[in-house]
Parts: structure tokens; C-alpha cells; sequence
């Protein structure tokens, strides 16, 4: 079993240049309502519809509102994408930090107002 989640949004082209630049993903595929996505490894993919459109059925038609959303990306040298992310003027929304139980993070948000947390799990946290 595998999970793509998706996003129904306006705002394709924002978040393709905003996942494509600041995160390093890849286009998957894409049309002029749809945009799959995959990280720079190719283990997740996510993807974007447009709302209201008619080749969708009802239940994908409303537009993501911009709460109650995150995602996490796990890296292996969170303090290295956190330079770099700042590097390339990404607005960071909590500044990278140490968990008391011993994750390392920081986080941003797309486009849509998804939160991203980046993180390095501490060893006790990892899978």
C-alpha cells in the first residue's frame, strides 16, 4: 500500500516553483489541473488539483483552506537544509531547534498555508 496525499488548490504554479526550488522535489507529472510531486529520493510523492474542476467529482472540488494541515519531511542533516532553505530566502516560522525529547527541527509553510516541519529524529525516535 502506498500514500499520496493530495491538495486541491489554486495555486499550481506557486507550488510547483515553491516545492521544485526551496525543497528540491521533482514533477512526477503534470497537466493544466493536476501536479504530482516526489521528493528529491523519489520515496513520497504528494500531490495538487485545481478546484471546481469538471472532470473531478464533487467530493475533490472544494479548495484547501489553509488550516489544520502539516506535513514533515525527514532529513538526515537538519541544519544543513535549514542554511540552505534561509540561503534561498525561505520564511521560517520556527526557527531550528532541540526537542526535550530529542528531535531537531524547524519549520516552514508552502503557499497553501501547509506547515512544513523539517526534522532529524533523535536515534530513540527513529523508525
Amino acid at each position: 500500500m502506498r500514500l499520496n496525499a493530495g491538495i486541491i488548490t489554486s495555486k499550481l504554479a506557486e507550488t510547483k516553483a515553491f516545492n521544485t526550488k526551496m525543497l528540491g522535489f521533482g514533477v512526477t507529472f503534470e497537466n493544466e489541473f493536476y501536479l504530482l510531486l516526489h521528493t528529491p529520493g523519489k520515496e513520497s510523492e504528494i500531490s495538487f488539483l485545481l478546484p471546481e474542476h469538471p472532470s473531478q467529482q464533487p467530493l475533490f472540488h472544494k479548495q484547501f483552506q489553509g488550516q489544520g494541515m502539516y506535513l514533515t519531511i525527514e532529513v538526515d542533516n537538519v541544519d544543513q537544509v535549514y542554511k540552505d532553505l534561509k540561503s534561498k530566502g525561505a520564511d521560517i516560522k520556527i526557527a531550528l531547534r532541540d526537542e526535550p525529547w530529542g528531535d531537531r527541527h524547524f519549520a516552514i509553510a508552502d503557499p497553501n498555508g501547509i506547515g512544513i516541519d523539517i526534522v532529524k529524529y533523535s536515534p530513540s525516535q527513529e523508525k
